[in-house]
């Protein structure tokens, strides 16, 4: 998607009996002697791969088109072309790059609740890039999340390497705190000028902390792969959304939410893992394509990104599991021991058989940790589990073991019956309580509370018959 804010107004007065111009403005022929936006040019390719690539969807596109279009024309500058990217991805979030590349996720489009919490976050990113705040940017590496700290310590240099695609998402909105600050000033000052809601960022910040504390394993660790590890919801920056927002009145009697048309654009859209890259439910990875599933421990978190899957859990346990191309057809005790594991404990190398299929078992050890590494042959893949732990506990056995005792293949019939998730938006009918529209839900064993944190259902709150609210189902 791409439009300026010429486009946008001449959208919003578009009459049927218009014919397509001979010269459309395209955002390349736009942005063609920009060196902003060849900066960002430069950097899509790798943002969407690290990202899954883009979701399309006609309906959906539209909509961020419109809310994007809207926020153009009342910008600090409104000759400024943005190219817009919908990301297939279920993480949270939202940046901007040099010369007008914005990106959001379909994640953060599931967890908004109407137009104006999702202009919010476009208003705020477009802020960044009308203040060049991406060339002022001083690039930082933000914390990461255990499973990617302990892999890179026990895997070779070649192999960890191939972790910098993804870790280099993390680095994306770096900006510093007075950026942030200024980004949120002009951002809710476009937000309320362009006639939405302007309270809508500091309730999009609250929906976005909720679901990080849905989220996290442990509620109280710092899970920070999403939007908020580079734009903390701190109690005091939502304070200061809302006494920007309040320039423009007091709460709930000024500007449009766009619920009704926002449900519409975003009903049917797809939920959480894309069919390509296998799906969680619960404790439970699977994946049709390569024909397989494992279950992790209660207690743990599965993020399955686009190089990995990942699982954090109590204690600081995490697992890795990927898959790489069986080329050579060794035999897997040397495929353990061919060094792409460092700390490697030669004698611990073992063959082994796990639900009928070829594999090999062996223990590492790096720095601070333990690992268990635990390889399967299945046709021409080898499938690799790497389980870690802090020295001295006691969890890397009974993890590492359950990992094996619930890999297996899965049967064609059972491919079959998986369905990706997908947002479906229901009306509360008379009778319908939390307990039976989060019954409906699926992909979650905590039906309830995710039910509350998607359509931001405050403590205390019921269902109103006829209200529109969002449900995860195939």
């Amino acid at each position: 998607m791409s439009l300026s804010g010429c486009q946008s107004m001449y959208e919003q007065s578009y009459q049927p009996n218009l014919s397509p111009s001979s010269s459309p403005q395209i955002v390349q022929e736009v942005q063609k002697d920009d060196p902003r936006a060849q900066m960002g040019a430069r950097e899509h390719p790798r943002i969407v791969a690290s990202y899954g690539g883009e979701y399309h969807d006609e309906k959906t596109e539209r909509l961020v088109a419109k809310i994007a279009g809207a926020l153009t024309v009342v910008s600090e500058n409104p000759q400024q072309s943005y190219r817009i990217t919908i990301l297939n991805s279920p993480a949270i979030n939202a940046f901007a790059l040099p010369g007008g590349y914005l990106y959001v996720t379909r994640g953060l489009l599931a967890l908004a609740n109407d137009a104006s919490e999702v202009a919010a976050v476009l208003s705020h990113e477009m802020a960044h890039v009308t203040a060049n705040h991406g060339i002022e940017r001083q690039r930082r590496e933000e914390a990461e999340v255990i499973a990617s700290r302990v892999v890179a310590e026990v895997l070779s240099s070649d192999l960890a390497g191939k972790q910098a695609l993804a870790r280099g998402k993390l680095r994306l909105a770096a900006f510093s705190r007075q950026q942030e600050l200024q980004a949120d000033t002009i951002g809710v000052r476009t937000l309320g000028e362009a006639g939405y809601d302007p309270y809508a960022a500091a309730r999009f910040l609250d929906s976005m902390a909720a679901y990080q504390h849905y989220s996290s394993a442990d509620p109280n660790a710092d899970q920070s792969m999403d939007f908020l590890s580079s734009h903390p919801s701190t109690p005091q920056r939502v304070e200061l959304a809302r006494d920007h927002a309040r320039a423009f009145g007091p709460d709930g009697t000024t500007g449009d939410k766009g619920r009704d048309y926002f449900l519409d654009g975003i009903d049917g859209m797809l939920y959480g893992d894309s069919p390509q890259e296998g799906y969680v439910r619960g404790r439970t990875f699977l994946h049709g394509g390569l024909g397989i599933r494992f279950d992790v421990p209660d207690g743990f978190q599965i993020d399955n990104k686009v190089e990995a899957v990942m699982a954090t859990g109590p204690g600081d346990v995490a697992i890795r599991f990927d898959g790489v191309a069986d080329t050579q057809n060794r035999s897997l005790t040397n495929y353990i021991s061919s060094g792409w594991v460092t700390g490697l404990v030669a004698d611990s190398i073992r063959e082994t058989k796990i639900n009928g299929m070829e594999a090999a078992t062996a223990r590492a050890t790096a720095d601070r940790w333990d690992f268990d590494v635990t390889v399967v042959r299945l046709g021409n893949q080898i499938f690799r589990f790497l389980t870690a732990v802090p020295k001295g506990s006691d969890q890397l056995a009974p993890t590492a073991d359950l990992l094996r005792a619930t890999f297996r293949r899965i049967t064609p019939e059972e491919a079959k019956t998986l369905k990706p998730l997908r947002v479906r938006v229901v009306t509360v009918a008379s009778g319908d309580t939390l307990a039976t529209l989060s019954a409906r839900m699926m992909g979650t064993d905590r039906k309830l509370e995710l039910f509350k944190v998607l359509n931001a259902i405050p403590a205390g709150q019921t269902l109103t018959p006829g209200s529109r609210v969002k449900i995860i189902s195939e």
